[in-house]
């Protein structure tokens, strides 16, 4: 055997028989063994496990030391270890990375033990390696698997959260602004949602629309005679393409570069406001911009910066995946806002324009009011119409579609045009049901309602009202302080009632108030309608207002401060020649409820003019102008449904605007390059202002006094 081993290099010594033996089974064990010099670590000996682990032969391994060892442990800790526990006849072992004959390496662990001869000297050692190529692969498959156990867990749980952000969205930024920022903080580096409303908009931008490339699908809208410019073409729009639907997957944005002036990527570029790194203090030079798809058309884009580098080369797969998920649900959520908010809009711009204006009649004081149901911001059927049929006589309807949808909103419509249109015609209440009846028969509305049609006739110094009832709730009468509930001429609902709907009438005094309403002002879960006509009688019965908005507005607060349903009313009141007397101990309050549409600015202007000439209120131009800027920054820069009251304070009117942003107004001094931003400055010059926090969000409020303008002055209330 070349360079075996003395016989004195076994630990013990075997019977003479054993001898060949023992060195033919250390030849021939599967472990790679290794004899060595223990002072200079040359290789003396290998077995045949040893050559086909590290690719030597016998030959070529003797007298090797440090090149078995891979490059960069050479001379290392581990190496130097070794050495010396060899060289003072300790065994040690060492995790090291070894060195083939092709010069690949793989990790092992080499066990090294001192071999003694008889005198105890130790001239040899021997080195066996345990291969750990096999148990490493395993070990980082397993951390492969749980580290991918615990992304999907943290997907799982990120796309919970953001599903919960979503359950209530309302169309705003808030929600998106906080899931950017769950986002910021668990996978990427930086992110920001941008909605597309004909035009990408930031998250502040609620009215304003950049623009967008439309009539140019990837932005370069240049000019034939563009073709002769020297500069570079403009790179294509890929931003563009993602809101086309051109593109599907993450785009990147190059934002050192210049794109065509009127393109979504050149807006993008301008307003993606990426902070600097921390570390660097230097700007990202590309982002990528995720598609947010809707229905039918894509609403928007998130732009992110991934934390592992710039643009789509730093996006790792599970994190793309990550956000595809998010936007999916973002975009389902801004559709059904969407939806539902158009679906609102036309429900309730469809029932506001068949509601008349406030009543003016002839010889008797009306006052009426409507709100749909503020706390599930719904849109119902109930409606009401005060008609000046002739001038002697006056009409007076009041109804209720079962729902709170479109169609209640269109069966309204219907209805009301129908018992208009008959009302013209016939006076006497019953008869106008019947023809209402008859004509419902033949229409196929889907949806029952209820209603009471009345006319009041003058008589003398009096009036005379005749009514009748198809399944609505009993007229209120109250008559110097008695109340009567007035359930004469009742029937089924319309379309069931048959023929021969009878009529009642009542003889009405000066001072008499008829109060017409739907289930909406009285009806509540723990209160039934039964208790609910108890309640408004005795609350009727005490109204110490000598006016008819007096009286519906202590209606109102009496009962209707949290209405659960619809609210109509109608208070019709007989005028007193003693009001005049009472003029002065008489509240006067008035109130509408007001699409946030520009529209409703012009009606707040004529409801202040027409209520300062019925209070005989001075400087109603000064009233006008304050409402007016009021309401418009309601609309414009609030969201909800807009409150107007009115209040006459005995020394002025007090106007109070309500909407559903929690921001407070601010005066600035106007916006440099464009018109606008004055508002409160001119309400500073007319009126005493503050405002204050609501449960719907925020009331801003203006006191006008009369006679000259007072010094202008802002506190909150």
């Amino acid at each position: 055997m070349v360079n075996s081993p003395e016989r004195a290099a076994f630990s013990t010594d075997p019977p003479p028989e054993l001898d060949g033996v023992l060195c033919r089974a250390l030849a021939a064990t599967s472990v790679p063994v290794a004899i060595i010099d223990a002072q200079r670590l040359v290789v003396h000996w290998i077995n045949r496990a040893y050559e086909q682990q590290l690719g030597y032969r016998l030959e070529d391994a003797i007298g090797l030391s440090r090149e078995l060892v891979a490059e960069e442990e050479r001379g290392g800790p581990a190496s130097l270890r070794m050495a010396e526990a060899a060289r003072v006849g300790r065994s040690t072992q060492e995790r090291v990375t070894m060195r083939r004959g092709d010069g690949t390496t793989f990790p092992c662990v080499v066990r090294l033990d001192p071999v003694r001869d008889d005198a105890g000297e130790v001239r040899f050692a021997v080195a066996a390696l345990q291969d750990l190529t096999q148990q490493l692969t395993h070990e980082a498959e397993q951390e492969a698997v749980v580290e991918m156990e615990r992304r999907e867990r943290r997907s799982v749980g990120l796309i919970m959260q953001v599903s919960d952000m979503l359950m209530e969205f309302d169309d705003g930024m808030g929600q998106l602004r906080e899931i950017a920022a769950l986002l910021q903080r668990s996978v990427v580096g930086w992110a920001a949602f941008y909605l597309n409303d004909g035009g990408l908009r930031t998250a502040d931008e609620h009215h304003g629309r950049p623009p967008s490339g439309r009539g140019s699908r990837h932005g370069t809208d240049y000019r034939a005679e563009d073709s002769l410019d020297p500069r570079p073409p403009a790179p294509p729009d890929a931003v563009q393409a993602l809101l086309d639907g051109d593109a599907d997957g993450p785009v990147e944005l190059d934002l050192t570069r210049e794109y065509a002036p009127a393109s979504a990527s050149a807006w993008l570029r301008r307003h993606v406001d990426v902070p600097a790194d921390p570390s660097t203090g230097r700007h990202p030079d590309a982002v990528v911009v995720v598609r947010v798809p809707g229905r039918r058309r894509t609403l928007g884009v998130l732009v992110v910066v991934p934390r592992r580098g710039e643009g789509l080369s730093g996006l790792e797969p599970a994190d793309a995946t990550l956000l595809e998920l998010t936007v999916r649900r973002v975009g389902l959520a801004v559709d059904n806002a969407r939806l539902y908010g158009r679906e609102h809009h036309l429900a309730e711009t469809l029932q506001r324009a068949m509601l008349p204006q406030q009543a003016e009649v002839d010889g008797l004081d009306v006052w009426t009011y409507y709100a749909p149901n503020s706390e599930n911001v719904q849109v119902g059927g109930d409606w009401y119409d005060v008609l000046q049929i002739a001038p002697e006589v006056v009409g007076v309807v009041i109804g209720d579609v079962v729902g709170h949808d479109v169609e209640a909103a269109a069966t309204m419509g219907q209805l009301r045009s129908v018992v208009r249109s008959y009302t013209y015609d016939i006076t006497t209440p019953g008869q106008v049901l019947d023809r209402v009846d008859q004509l419902v028969a033949g229409m196929t509305i889907p949806r029952s309602a209820s209603l009471v049609h009345s006319t009041l006739t003058r008589s003398g110094e009096g009036w005379r009202v005749e009514w009748s009832r198809a399944g609505h709730l009993p007229l209120i009468h109250v008559r110097g302080g008695r109340v009567e509930q007035l359930r004469d001429a009742g029937g089924a609902l319309i379309g069931f009632g048959g023929h021969g709907r009878s009529t009642g009438r009542l003889d009405l005094d000066p001072g008499d108030v008829l109060v017409y309403y739907t289930d909406g002002l009285i009806e509540r879960r723990d209160r039934g309608l039964r208790d609910g006509i108890a309640a408004l009688s005795r609350v009727a019965s005490g109204v110490t207002a000598h006016d008819a908005a007096g009286i519906g507005e202590e209606l109102l607060s009496r009962l209707a401060d949290h209405p659960e349903d619809d609210v109509a009313v109608v208070v019709v009141r007989v005028p007193d020649p003693r009001d005049t007397l009472e003029h002065d101990r008489s509240p006067r309050r008035r109130r509408w409820s007001l699409p946030s549409e520009p529209a409703s600015i012009a009606r707040a202007r004529h409801a202040v003019i027409r209520t300062c000439q019925a209070w005989e209120m001075p400087d109603a131009s000064n009233a006008e102008l304050v409402v007016s800027e009021l309401v418009a920054n309601a609309v414009l820069h609030g969201y909800g449904h807009v409150s107007l009251q009115l209040y006459d304070t005995g020394d002025g009117l007090r106007i109070e605007v309500e909407d559903g942003n929690p921001a407070p107004p601010i005066a600035t001094d106007g916006h440099p390059g464009r018109v606008g931003g004055f508002g409160m400055q001119i309400v500073e010059r007319l009126a005493d202002w503050g405002w204050r926090q609501s449960a719907r969000g925020k009331v801003v409020w203006a006191k006008v006094r009369p006679g000259a303008l007072p010094a202008a002055r802002t506190r909150p209330e």
